[in-house]
């Protein structure tokens, strides 16, 4: 394995959580995720020798993640499908957390898709400075988007109650 191989795979082991992260928030279906993982992959392979290192990594691994999965996603949209396993989580926590994580994943999901970048990196606990340079927006812009953003997912909760 080359010098460039074993920094690619060092890349992939730092930041699979935060691809898979990424990835989930644009599907349920665990077969989905994994195709989402891996077309971000190969969205990465092909940009890494191009990276300059004019952002920080993170950065640079977030906005191609985000930027794959918002492609697919509209795409997929225009061939309306629908996921095979009903129900499949990620996650091992118990029952409340998963319902909770479920309700909040349903109405993630039925935000625009970059809405729902944006409440993404901010659930990641990025800072306003890193959420805009991922998504190309100042971090005045990001607080008053996250801000609506916010408020329309209250009134999500509001009217499903």
């Amino acid at each position: 394995m080359n010098t460039q191989d074993s920094q690619f795979t060092q890349l992939v082991r730092e930041n699979k959580s935060t691809i898979y992260s990424v990835c989930y928030m644009f599907s349920k279906d665990q077969d989905e995720v994994n195709d989402l993982f891996q077309e971000v992959l190969i969205k990465l392979w092909q940009g890494y020798e191009k990276f300059e290192g004019r952002s920080n990594m993170r950065t640079w691994v977030y906005k191609v993640s985000l930027n794959t999965c918002i492609s697919i996603d509209r795409k997929k949209k225009s061939r309306a499908t629908q996921p095979l396993l009903e129900g499949v989580d990620i996650f091992d926590e118990s029952k409340e957390d998963n319902r909770q994580l479920e309700m909040l994943h349903k109405r993630i999901t039925q935000l625009p898709p970059f809405d729902r970048a944006i409440i993404l990196l901010w659930l990641e606990n990025m800072s306003y400075d890193e959420i805009g340079a991922i998504v190309g927006i100042s971090p005045k812009n990001v607080s008053v988007r996250l801000f609506r953003i916010k408020e329309k997912l209250k009134e999500m909760t509001t009217t499903q109650s």
